[in-house]
């Protein structure tokens, strides 16, 4: 009897100390590696209380998650915007000992985190695109042709205040050269240099794995989502660029295609895809956040 009563609880103390251990312990949005978010054009870290990724950060370290803002250019081209994301994921990967980092990047910060997967994949374990123009926006061509040359310097202006006010006041920018950037011209010619997860059909998928990265995307694709929104409207007139085509208010569907496609079709417009304005969303849509823990557990399941 004593004999069974000692093997009883030597069983209770090996599935204690297995539920209890780090690999059965991991929260639901808890990566292998760390999880860095990239803002997208007119894009910042956080601006006083309010984040670009408005309560996503926050949402995901609750669940586990090792999380990063980046703040690079807030309007400058992709590959100045790589090059300040590649030396931000340089340091954060020497100050968390991490030898690779998930890149989430929202609208330019697509391509921008495209870029560094590109240049270096040896530090990316992942990439996924969010509402990214990936091959180009009818409404950056439509404004390359419309808009005085003025225009660009009072964009500038804008940038500049929006990375003072963020903290970073010492970061380029030019408004031009990210109009062509996000063109379809201009993203033509950077996914020639840089092709990793494009699809090679008009709105298909690309490679879900390039060089050991893995390649995701997802977008919205309801212009207009809440009444209590001031972006909307401004969102739901940018939407006429694209002639019917399914989009989000600045970038079509097919253009947000990159690698293995969640899905396209969300009833979210290009702002409510980071949980802004300040939360307000489409009601009847699953959370933003929602969609970010569930990238993030996604990725935990891969053993990223």
């Amino acid at each position: 009897m004593r004999q069974r009563i000692c093997q009883l609880l030597a069983y209770c103390l090996l599935a204690c100390s297995l539920i209890s251990s780090p690999a059965h312990a991991a929260g639901y949005t808890q990566t292998r590696y760390p999880i860095v978010l990239v803002h997208g054009l007119f894009g910042f870290d956080n601006i006083g209380p309010v984040d670009y990724f408005y309560g996503i950060a926050s949402a995901l370290r609750s669940g586990g998650a090792q999380v990063y803002i980046t703040q690079v250019s807030a309007a400058n081209s992709t590959e100045v915007r790589g090059e300040q994301l590649l030396t931000q994921v340089r340091q954060i990967l020497a100050a968390t000992g991490a030898s690779k980092v998930n890149l989430i990047g929202h609208s330019h910060g697509g391509p921008t985190s495209r870029y560094v997967a590109s240049v270096r994949p040896d530090l990316v374990a992942s990439v996924t695109s969010i509402g990214g123009v990936n091959k180009g926006s009818r409404v950056a061509d439509v404004l390359i042709g419309a808009v005085p040359d003025v225009t660009y310097g009072v964009a500038n202006a804008v940038s500049g205040f929006i990375s003072f006010l963020s903290g970073n006041p010492t970061l380029p920018q030019n408004a031009r050269a990210a109009a062509t950037s996000l063109s379809t011209a201009g993203t033509l010619a950077f996914n020639q240099r840089h092709p990793q997860g494009v699809p090679v059909s008009a709105c298909g998928e690309g490679d879900y794995q390039v060089n050991g990265v893995y390649y995701f995307s997802w977008s919205g694709a309801q212009p207009y989502t809440n009444l209590l929104d001031v972006s909307d409207p401004v969102l739901a007139l940018t939407s006429l660029a694209f002639n019917g085509a399914k989009n989000d208010g600045l970038v079509s569907s097919c253009s947000s295609h990159l690698g293995r496609v969640i899905r396209d079709d969300y009833a979210l417009n290009h702002l409510d895809e980071v949980n802004q304005m300040v939360g307000i969303s489409n009601l009847f849509e699953t959370n933003p956040v929602t969609l970010f823990r569930q990238q993030a557990n996604r990725l935990q399941g891969m053993g990223l």
